[in-house]
């Protein structure tokens, strides 16, 4: 198939080929729910702990004795139906959350988001991305020329000037072809990829 390429300016400058059983899957929704739902669980950090039953600071002492009261016995305080009592089952810092996803299937999950993209006219194609200070206001200028206010830019080598420049734009992201993750995929409005980077990217999909 084929995508148009751009310039600076946004203007349509010629075109390039990729690969149909790349850029042109039919979307699956179960296959990009699966890809999208791995990739953060993975993310996921064991930050939370929980105290259970016997890590409270309970007395083991019976809070009243066992007939005679009216009320319901009770063997101690730590009983998890009560308040400030343990949790029945704690959250513990060496919790896995980890969901195993193949290779072949991640990468058939990203390409059908990228093949939408296409369809959804999202995903821009140029030559060349880069900028000749690290300046803020230059890539600034450069975005609102092509009309992009959200974007993630797409390459196969950030330089030094790109990346500084980028930093404090909100909304805007820069990163090499290694880096590019399907939740940032969906996120933003408009990616923008060179030539070089849409090459190297179908490599690390076929």
């Amino acid at each position: 198939m084929e995508l148009q390429l751009i310039d600076k300016k946004n203007q349509k400058t010629g075109s390039i080929t990729v690969s149909d059983e790349l850029f042109n899957r039919d979307y699956n929704e179960a296959l990009v729910h699966q890809v999208i739902t791995s990739y953060l669980s993975n993310a996921r950090g064991a930050t939370r702990a929980q105290k259970g039953r016997s890590d409270v600071a309970k007395s083991t002492r019976k809070p009243w004795r066992q007939k005679g009261t009216g009320r319901a016995r009770v063997g101690m305080a730590s009983s998890p139906i009560w308040r400030g009592g343990g949790k029945i089952f704690p959250s513990s810092p060496d919790e896995n959350f980890r969901k195993k996803l193949n290779k072949k299937m991640y990468r058939a999950g990203v390409s059908v988001i990228v093949s939408q993209l296409i369809r959804d006219n999202r995903l821009l194609v140029t030559d060349a991305f880069a900028v000749d200070t690290h300046k803020t206001k230059a890539l600034s200028e450069k975005l609102e020329a092509l009309g992009l206010n959200e974007v993630m830019v797409i390459t196969h080598e950030i330089d030094d000037n790109l990346y500084l420049s980028s930093r404090n734009i909100p909304r805007v992201a820069v990163v090499e072809v290694k880096n590019i993750d399907p939740v940032s995929l969906l996120r933003f409005e408009k990616i923008l990829i060179t030539t070089e980077g849409l090459k190297k990217f179908e490599e690390l999909l076929s």
